[in-house]
């Protein structure tokens, strides 16, 4: 005999936060600005660093070839601070003004799965972005360590500077209103692209690449161009990620405001 008892009740826990994280990328591939952060600006920052890089004098790329080796695996680091930092500190700062969080707070989906559901949309994101500058860079001759110790580098890169950036997202979001948040993370953002070492090796920086070793823009991009151009791991660079990581998840925990 069938049983047509009903049974109410929340969804699984994993079956709510997958809901969430397909809901979190979709928003993040719908809305223009985002778009653009994740996407445009990496792909245009690694067709310009390129056809642009052939006309100077680079000292750490005599030849096109070493020229995209370079740059590519920069450009993939840039692509993770795109989306782990600037886009979601700016979504989410204006959730907080439209009470979009607050009210997810109230349904069955946990604070804590809300997290993860928000992580698990922007690793989504980051693959695409990952398989759409792959391919634009392979056009462009890029020819990467494809060993074992370059890749497990990399994707350990990809996975730290994520938790990174994504915390230090969070953490400006949490505490500034959405305006501010709206103009702190692109400014960062700008500020990190352009000096920071995230792109360009840092070499190129002089005495100040000393420096960008300490950042979290500069210890992405060389645990990325460790990886993927000389197929090590960079462990250095990925403490100094797992240090950043830490500290802001820290911060964000005892500054983040809900409403």
């Amino acid at each position: 005999m069938t049983e047509l008892t009903p049974h109410p009740g929340a969804a699984p826990f994993w079956r709510m936060v997958l809901a969430h994280a397909g809901m979190e990328s979709r928003l993040m591939l719908r809305n223009g600005e985002q778009l653009l952060i994740a996407i445009v600006i990496p792909v245009m920052v690694l067709i310009g660093g390129y056809e642009g890089g052939k006309h100077l004098s680079l000292s750490f790329a005599k030849t096109p070839q070493e020229l995209i080796d370079t740059i590519a695996p920069g450009v993939l680091a840039l692509a993770v601070m795109s989306t782990s930092f600037a886009s979601l500190a700016i979504a989410t700062g204006f959730e907080r003004r439209y009470g979009v969080i607050k009210r997810l707070g109230a349904s069955p989906l946990s604070r804590g799965g809300l997290l993860v559901g928000k992580i698990l949309g922007l690793l989504t994101v980051e693959v695409l972005q990952i398989v759409v500058l792959s391919v634009v860079a392979l056009l462009f001759g890029w020819s990467p360590q494809l060993c074992l110790a370059g890749l497990a580098g990399a994707l350990m890169a990809a996975l730290l500077g994520t938790a990174a950036f994504a915390s230090l997202g969070l953490l400006i979001a949490g505490v500034l209103r959405a305006e501010a948040t709206l103009a702190a993370a692109n400014l960062l953002y700008l500020l990190l692209m352009a000096g920071g070492a995230v792109v360009l090796p840092r070499t190129s920086y002089g005495e100040f690449g000393h420096i960008t070793k300490f950042l979290p823009s500069g210890a992405l991009g060389d645990a990325m161009r460790t990886g993927l151009l000389d197929g090590r791991i960079a462990w250095a660079s990925l403490l100094v990620l797992a240090v950043w990581a830490a500290v802001a998840a820290v911060g964000t925990a005892r500054t983040f405001r809900w409403e």
